[in-house]
């Protein structure tokens, strides 16, 4: 089979995720399924669809062993691996719920979630990673066993843990388990309806405690079948790995994609060691949020403004001349003599940026947080494929995205197959297909919340919606700023212009209730200090960004960003800081989104001084 031949399995053919698996394995055994980076020996290795079927099958004899029951729920706190998707695959063949958790979150919302859904069994990479959880989850009284990959160490006073070495002895010597493979004959199967319980997966949590959003088998297939109805995936594409497995876009996208298509698959070591990972796989896919974008478009500018002064602007002549003919190519623009620079400005500038992503890139879908059309502009025009999509744990993820050849920056595409949408009260966007929701689980009322009368399920983003059906996010229902005059402000579109000055890493737009907007600003502390300086400001860090100057300084910085925004969304004030906001701090979710209200209540020092003096 040629890489430009498709091998897909159609949601009649898969009804399961495990017998998708199952299909996947009968038609290409001898196919690469799994990449990976094998510490031990230092080096990349590879597994077949057959060899992974294999482990799959112990790993349902090992966890056959613990008497689990279908429905009984399993969680996963790894890092992307092969033993994620195996394990995950072993468990749900034997009728069991997987819960995944974020490796990178708080111990306190790891033990929340285990109490919650009432996992039976945690797999976790070593034992250093669940005394923490332990220390803070004391009523886990349902969690029985903890399997470990890395051995624990001798003398652990907790019975439940067992090293996956200890775990596995003799299962290749019982019955049915030879080396040989007999898919048939070992692989279980206990589940044969579509709308069985497949997974919980808790939602980051921005505001209150994590809710567990209820997923079938059904859910993730039809939306992995929808996405396959935009992008053509082949048996020789390669995605890469790096989004977490917990996040509903790879768990869809990065795996549930891949299974159905043929697609191999290479997991990433870290976020830090990202750029040698594409240069070694030199992936054609990759899955990822905006934020991987944000940092290497800082990194080149960075670079660029050390750099000689003609190549900044042989960089943003590439910009321009690239964007202008993308969107020429869209059928938005017009041909321009400027056009027939771009063969030595590709060679000169796009190549080298696309060779730092492996150079063979055909298409880079982002979601989980909004694409701002500066990182955009800047990646597209230098042929970077970035398509824009939308969705919410809720919906498996995927509400809608762009297509290669009607993409549109500015919005998050149009509904995938299967998806139906429509504007209710006050611009919300409703949804209605087979990739929503079974409910939240043990939390009716919230499930409840969720929908209209007639069965949609409100998305809380509002948005417009053209007649061709492309939907453009203008805001969050529960995140718009009234002020006090009674104008209703989006702060989105505000952040992410505001952002697009790199001096400043996170912001946040406030003003609930108040005659005018302010801004808590994160800077960043190269670029400031090589700012004052410049402008022969007081250069102390970071108390000089207590400063009136400073504060000054960095507002007409945001006034320069916020020039097309209409008087009343102007920010007036700004709050400049320099501790980040991050998930160990509990500022931001594990999926890199803000707590609002977590951040203003760390903050609500600085904010109270943004309105001193005023009375409302």
């Amino acid at each position: 089979m040629t890489v430009h031949q498709t091998d897909l399995i159609s949601p009649e053919l898969a009804v399961t995720l495990d017998a998708m698996f199952h299909e996947r394995v009968r038609r290409t055994p001898d196919g690469v399924a799994y990449r990976y980076f094998d510490d031990r020996e230092c080096e990349w290795c590879e597994m077949t669809w057959r060899a992974a079927m294999q482990e799959i099958v112990n790993w349902q004899a090992a966890l056959m062993r613990e008497q689990l029951q279908p429905g009984d729920r399993v969680a996963i706190m790894l890092k992307n691996c092969p033993d994620w998707v195996l394990f995950d695959q072993a468990a749900l063949g034997l009728g069991l719920v997987t819960v995944p958790l974020y490796v990178s979150d708080r111990p306190e919302n790891v033990a929340y979630v285990l109490q919650d859904s009432g996992a039976k069994l945690l797999l976790i990479g070593n034992a250093e990673h669940w005394h923490p959880v332990h220390e803070v989850g004391a009523g886990l009284v349902e969690l029985r066993r903890i399997i470990t990959i890395k051995t624990p160490p001798e003398g652990d006073d907790d019975s439940r843990i067992r090293g996956i070495d200890e775990w596995w002895p003799g299962l290749s010597s019982e019955p049915g388990l030879s080396p040989e493979l007999n898919v048939d004959r070992q692989f279980q199967h206990r589940v044969s309806d579509p709308n069985t319980l497949a997974t919980i997966v808790y939602t980051s949590g921005t505001t209150g405690k994590p809710k567990g959003v209820m997923l079938t088998h059904s859910n993730l297939i039809s939306n992995a079948w929808g996405a396959l109805h935009v992008f053509s995936i082949y048996p020789g594409d390669i995605f890469l790995s790096f989004l977490p497995l917990s996040h509903a876009l790879e768990r869809m996208a990065g795996y549930c994609v891949p299974i159905m298509s043929g697609a191999s698959v290479a997991f990433a070591r870290s976020i830090q060691q990202l750029q040698e990972d594409l240069a070694k796989v030199r992936p054609t896919i990759i899955v990822t949020v905006p934020r991987i974008f944000e940092r290497i478009q800082m990194g080149l500018r960075n670079k660029l403004e050390k750099g000689p002064a003609y190549a900044r602007y042989l960089f943003d002549l590439a910009v321009k001349v690239g964007y202008s003919r993308f969107e020429y190519e869209q059928g938005r623009g017009k041909w321009r003599w400027q056009h027939l620079l771009w063969p030595v400005l590709k060679r000169l500038v796009a190549d080298k940026l696309q060779a730092r992503l492996g150079g063979r890139l055909r298409l880079t879908v982002a979601g989980g947080a909004a694409l701002s059309i500066d990182n955009a502009r800047t990646f597209i025009a230098l042929g970077v494929p970035i398509i824009q999509g939308y969705g919410l744990t809720e919906t498996s993820p995927v509400i809608s995205v762009n297509r290669v050849e009607n993409n549109e920056p500015r919005s998050v595409g149009q509904p995938v197959l299967g998806v139906a949408v429509r504007l209710g009260e006050s611009g919300e966007l409703e949804v209605r297909g087979s990739n929503v929701m079974q409910g939240y689980w043990n939390n009716e009322d919230a499930t409840q919340d969720m929908y209209t009368a007639d069965g949609w399920l409100k998305t809380g983003d509002v948005v417009k919606l053209d007649e061709t059906g492309r939907i453009t996010i203008t805001g969050r229902i529960k995140e718009i700023i009234v002020l006090s005059n009674g104008e209703k402000v989006p702060p989105g579109d505000i952040e992410a212009s505001i952002l697009t000055d790199a001096l400043f890493e996170q912001v946040m737009v406030v003003g609930e209730g108040k005659a005018y907007l302010s801004a808590l600003a994160v800077v960043n502390r190269e670029r400031w200090l090589a700012a004052v300086k410049e402008r022969d400001l007081p250069g102390d860090w970071p108390s000089g960004l207590d400063l009136p100057q400073a504060r000054a300084f960095a507002l007409n910085r945001v006034a320069q960003k916020m020039k097309s925004f209409p008087g009343y969304a102007k920010v007036r004030k700004i709050a400049l800081l320099h501790e980040p906001w991050t998930i160990e701090n509990g500022m931001l979710t594990p999926s890199l989104k803000m707590k609002r209200n977590v951040i203003l209540q760390r903050h609500i020092a600085d904010y109270e001084k943004l309105y001193e003096g005023f009375n409302f």
